[in-house]
């Protein structure tokens, strides 16, 4: 299994590395966000592979269980459960097109979620909180590969700059809970993201995921698939698992305040065009692809360096992308009646 080395190292160390303020006793890990994407990846890791250690409660929140919007359901909630560690993943997401048009409202909804959660957890005595940012936080205009420090030197992109000034904030507040209480706060930055239980709408959903859904409504129609853009932007590319397995390793060993990049190596960027080839041999879809280049293909792209991960996991074994497209397809296809489509 993937994880099982990470994993054993990890249960090999017992519960060190959790900083000073860790309390006698078993984990009880509150994870928000925990019916999405990488939310049901952390989940698979504990249920399924060990990730769990003996005594430990682990708690997926839903937004069906508290609109952390809110700051009084934010609250219930963490009194409900009183949890020793959070994973923060709950953040208010859509596709390319929708943060270009509703910034103003990406922006206020995460910056309360964000702040409601760091917040409470802080005058609850929570140990340890990572959170989730994203790679679009980096500066559109940039030299790569992009690396952690590089955060704040200038505008994110245009297309969602609401959505990428709040999560960035994220990185402020840590910074300043640790300066003022010495808590142990800090956050993780994924590249692209993808896998089972993404959203795979074609309007709203993530790059990867939309195009499943294109290809396989496509296939079934008898119709080409209608690509956004040119197909030319390079990303990086993570299958959610592997990024599950690193948040748990995070949150029980990575010890700094400043984040760290989970990404696949800069070799590993590849075209739009080139991951529509993986998704259309998985799929066995045959007919046409036309790339309509009178819409935006946002950000050609986004490099991040993974030097600082392979410091501290130089062995750590990320899926092969071809591999981790044809799962993704697989599963969607089994519960196409159950994904959010």
């Amino acid at each position: 299994m993937v994880a099982s080395h990470l994993l054993h190292e990890s249960k090999s160390r017992g519960v060190r590395g959790m900083g000073s303020e860790i309390k006698v006793g078993p984990m009880r890990v509150l994870v928000t966000g925990g019916s999405g994407l990488v939310g049901k990846a952390i989940e698979h890791v504990v249920q399924q592979e060990g990730g769990k250690l003996e005594g430990e409660e682990w708690i997926f929140l839903s937004s069906k269980d508290a609109d952390l919007v809110d700051v009084g359901q934010t609250r219930a909630v963490f009194e409900k459960y009183r949890p020793t560690h959070v994973i923060h993943l709950a953040a208010k997401v859509g596709g390319l097109y929708l943060h270009m048009r509703d910034n103003l409202h990406f922006l206020r909804d995460n910056l309360k979620i964000n702040d409601n959660v760091l917040q409470t957890a802080h005058e609850m005595g929570v140990t340890r909180v990572v959170s989730c940012l994203s790679s679009c936080i980096f500066p559109d205009k940039t030299t790569y590969p992009i690396d952690e420090t590089m955060i704040h030197n200038g505008s994110p992109h245009s297309s969602n700059f609401g959505y990428s000034h709040a999560k960035r904030m994220i990185d402020v507040q840590n910074r300043a809970y640790f300066q003022q209480y010495g808590h142990h706060y800090t956050a993780v930055i994924p590249t692209n993201v993808f896998g089972p239980y993404d959203n795979f709408n074609i309007e709203n959903g993530h790059v990867l995921s939309a195009l499943m859904n294109k290809t396989y409504k496509a296939k079934k129609e008898g119709t080409a698939v209608n690509v956004c853009g040119s197909g030319a932007p390079r990303r990086q590319f993570i299958y959610s698992l592997d990024l599950g397995r690193l948040i748990i390793w995070a949150l029980r060993e990575y010890e700094e305040i400043d984040p760290i990049i989970f990404s696949v190596g800069e070799e590993d960027e590849i075209s739009i065009k080139e991951a529509m080839d993986l998704i259309t041999k998985a799929l066995d879809f045959k007919g046409k692809i036309h790339y309509d280049t009178t819409l935006s293909d946002g950000q050609m792209k986004k490099t991040a360096s993974n030097a600082k991960l392979r410091r501290y996991l130089p062995d750590f074994p990320f899926t092969p992308l071809k591999e981790a497209i044809q799962m993704t397809c697989d599963w969607f296809v089994a519960n196409y009646d159950i994904a959010r489509t």
